[in-house]
C-alpha cells in the first residue's frame, strides 16, 4: 500500500490544477478521510478515485459546474461535502447527491442556485438524509462543531450547574455574613470584658483609696484626743510639784 496509506488528511488548497482536472491523487490514499482542494481551479471531479472512507471533501471556489454522479459512485462514505463558490445553478445538477447516504452536511454558499425560489425547502426534499445545508439544518438551527449532536443535554447540564453555583456562592455569602457577624459580636464581647476588668480595676482601687481615708478619718480623731490634755492629768501635775 506504501507512504499514502498513511495518509488521513490532504489539503491542497490554492494548488492549481492542470486543464481544471483532479491530478496526482490515487486510490493509494486508502485511508484519506479529509480532502481539501479550494481554490485550485478545479471544472471538473470526474477524476477523483474511490476513497471508501473519505467523509469530508472541500471543493469551495472553484468552477464546477455538474458531473456529481463520480462522487456518489466513488465516495460512499461522504458526510460533509462543500461546494460553495462554484458554478451550480439547477436543483437538477445536485440530484446524483441522493446517493450518498451519509451525507449530512452540504455548503452550497455563493452558487447561483441558492437564488431560486425555496431553495433551501427544495433541497432538504432532494436530500431526505441532510442534516445542514449552508450551516443550517431544516429548521433554521446552526450547526456546531460536533454537528449539533447533544446540544441540548449539554446547555441543560450548564444551566445547572450554573443555577447551583450560583446557589452556592449564595450560600458562600450567608456563611462568610455569620462568621463576621459572630466575629464582631465575640469582638464585642471580649471589648466588654476587658472594659470591666478595667473598670473592676478601677473600683477597687477606689474602694482601697476610700479605705485608706476612712482610717485617716479614723485615726486622726484618736490623734488629736492625745494632743489635748485631760484636766485632771493637770491637776496631778501640780500636785506632784
Amino acid at each position: 500500500s506504501g507512504y499514502f496509506a498513511w495518509v488521513q488528511e490532504l489539503v491542497l488548497d490554492n494548488c492549481r490544477s492542470g486543464e481544471g482536472k483532479i491530478e496526482g491523487i490515487t486510490e493509494e490514499f486508502s485511508n484519506l478521510e479529509l480532502l481539501s482542494l479550494i481554490n485550485v481551479g478545479l471544472t471538473s471531479v470526474a477524476d477523483i478515485p474511490k476513497l471508501d472512507k473519505l467523509k469530508k471533501l472541500e471543493l469551495s471556489d472553484n468552477r464546477i459546474s455538474g458531473g456529481l454522479e463520480v462522487l456518489a459512485e466513488r465516495l460512499v462514505n461522504l458526510t460533509h461535502l462543500n461546494l460553495s463558490g462554484n458554478k451550480f445553478k439547477d436543483i437538477s445538477t445536485l440530484e446524483p447527491l441522493k446517493k450518498l447516504p451519509q451525507l449530512k452536511s452540504l455548503d452550497l454558499f455563493n452558487c447561483e442556485v441558492t437564488n431560486l425560489a425555496d431553495y433551501r425547502e427544495s433541497i432538504f426534499k432532494l436530500l431526505p438524509q441532510l442534516t445542514y445545508l449552508d450551516g443550517y439544518d431544516i429548521d433554521d438551527c446552526e450547526a456546531s462543531d460536533s454537528d449539533g449532536e447533544g446540544d441540548g443535554v449539554e446547555d441543560e447540564d450548564e444551566e445547572g450547574l450554573e443555577g447551583e453555583s450560583e446557589d452556592f456562592d449564595e450560600e458562600e455569602e450567608e456563611d462568610e455574613e455569620d462568621v463576621v457577624a459572630e466575629e464582631d459580636d465575640s469582638a464585642d464581647d471580649s471589648a466588654d470584658e476587658e472594659e470591666g476588668e478595667v473598670n473592676g480595676d478601677l473600683d477597687s482601687e477606689d474602694e482601697e483609696d476610700e479605705d485608706d481615708d476612712d482610717d485617716d478619718e479614723d485615726s486622726s480623731p484618736a490623734k488629736g484626743e492625745k494632743r489635748k490634755r485631760d484636766p485632771e492629768d493637770e491637776e496631778d501635775e501640780e500636785e506632784d510639784d
